[in-house]
């Protein structure tokens, strides 16, 4: 899959209740951590003359972090008196980044996702940025509906790197097969086709395609997947601060993809791995929810997009990839706030955008000859384009992680059989004890 930050949020939850002797060694090797980013904090200051500064980004594929670190480097042939260090941090990030935080030596730039907003301001690892987005010309080019998404108690905490949303990939080639002139626009017409692209050649029962490919797991990408389901139908699992997992339009969202099952018209994707498109490729599925990222745009073979299917109303979810300024020193902030200001021009947007096929955050990029002559070659970005004002957003609450662990459970459960409403049931109890310890 052609994806940078999504596939990075596929995180791997530790379990805090280890054997002693694990945990014994997780703190040797924390120890070890510590005392070497110690060590680079001490060098990275000693030239007084230029402001070394390190990024933490978790960019993949490779080839999109060559291209960001492409861009890096042409902000550092251009500042002679700031240096930035792209440093890319692998699985599992989110330990690797709260004990930095803990250690007191922080990265100063951090690229992650915006559902960790809530976790790193109650940790008062982040800046908001209100005050200086205000004075910054540059805000007026930024797609204004990305700040809601960045907002939390009243302040902005990150700026966006890049956005995107989710769509449905097909095979016209399989749909004219199967007799399908129109794509679906609801869900009652989505599960009709799925049905009819479902085909069982040797009647052993077991299709040779699939309608549609659903992702099996309880990690981020299936909760990001079902999220547009979610949205279409009205709504919110988060309510006063709190997890509402047993809200009705929550419980049918579910029910959906649990109907797609037990037609027969959607296959699981191997375990955490729903963000793969080898079935795809390969016609063993005529159907996959993915965005404009996808390696199936890199492909030869035939595909088109279509917006996610409504409910209650049309909607889809925001992939939006954000960069934090860690709480650091006022001489390393304000030069990391120049970096971010570059992150956010035109001449960035444009081609990270054109290199990684993520949308452009800058309206002038997106309007730009380079940027217009891309979607010519790549016209079902318009499809992606045309979603953006009905894309919603994940919640980015303090316990989202935790959140979303719950509902990738509950989502699993579901598709493996269990009820919707036992699955979200178990769900919001656990949260419930969760939230009333913490």
């Amino acid at each position: 899959m052609s994806f940078t930050f999504l596939q990075s949020h596929i995180h791997n939850y530790y379990n805090l209740r280890k054997s002693a002797w694990q945990i014994s060694l997780l703190l040797i090797l924390l120890s070890i951590c510590l005392i070497f980013l110690s060590g680079c904090q001490e060098e990275v200051t000693r030239n007084n003359k230029i402001i070394h500064l390190n990024l933490w980004q978790s960019i993949n594929p490779p080839v999109n972090r060559d291209v960001f670190n492409k861009l890096v480097n042409k902000f550092n042939q251009t500042h002679s008196d700031i240096q930035v260090e792209s440093i890319f941090i692998g699985q599992p990030q989110l330990p690797k980044i709260l004990t930095a935080v803990v250690g007191n030596v922080p990265p100063d730039i951090l690229a992650y996702d915006a559902q960790n907003t809530g976790q790193f301001a109650e940790l008062g690892a982040i800046q908001p940025l209100d005050d200086w987005l205000e004075k910054l010309p540059l805000k007026s080019e930024v797609l204004p509906n990305l700040f809601e998404e960045l907002r939390l108690n009243n302040h902005i905490w990150s700026i966006p790197l890049y956005t995107a949303n989710l769509g449905i990939f097909y095979r016209p080639k399989l749909f004219q097969a199967a007799g399908i002139t129109q794509t679906p626009k609801t869900w009652d017409e989505l599960r009709e086709v799925a049905k009819k692209l479902t085909i069982d050649r040797n009647g052993d029962k077991r299709p040779e395609q699939y309608g549609m490919l659903l992702p099996l797991g309880k990690q981020e990408w299936t909760v990001f997947s079902w999220f547009p389901f979610l949205l279409s139908n009205g709504g919110d699992i988060v309510k006063d601060n709190r997890p509402n997992l047993m809200d009705q339009a929550a419980i049918d969202a579910l029910q959906f993809w649990k109907n797609l099952m037990k037609d027969g018209s959607a296959t699981l994707s191997a375990p955490e791995r729903g963000y793969e498109e080898d079935a795809f490729v390969s016609g063993r599925v005529a159907m996959q929810i993915t965005g404009p990222w996808t390696y199936i745009m890199k492909s030869n073979v035939d595909y088109d997009v279509f917006p996610m299917p409504a409910k209650v109303k049309q909607a889809s979810v925001s992939a939006t990839g954000v960069m934090y300024l860690m709480k650091t020193t006022p001489v390393r902030e304000k030069a990391a706030r120049k970096f971010l200001e570059y992150v956010l021009s035109e001449q960035f947007q444009t081609e990270w955008s054109i290199g990684t096929g993520f949308l452009p955050v800058n309206r002038k990029s997106l309007e730009s000859e380079a940027y217009q002559q891309f979607m010519s070659k790549q016209p079902v970005l318009k499809v992606f384009m045309e979603q953006m004002p009905s894309a919603g957003y994940r919640p980015i609450i303090a316990g989202y992680t935790r959140l979303s662990d719950s509902l990738g459970r509950a989502i699993e459960a579901t598709l493996l059989g269990e009820s919707p409403e036992k699955a979200l049931k178990a769900a919001q109890e656990r949260l419930e004890l969760i939230w009333d310890g913490n």
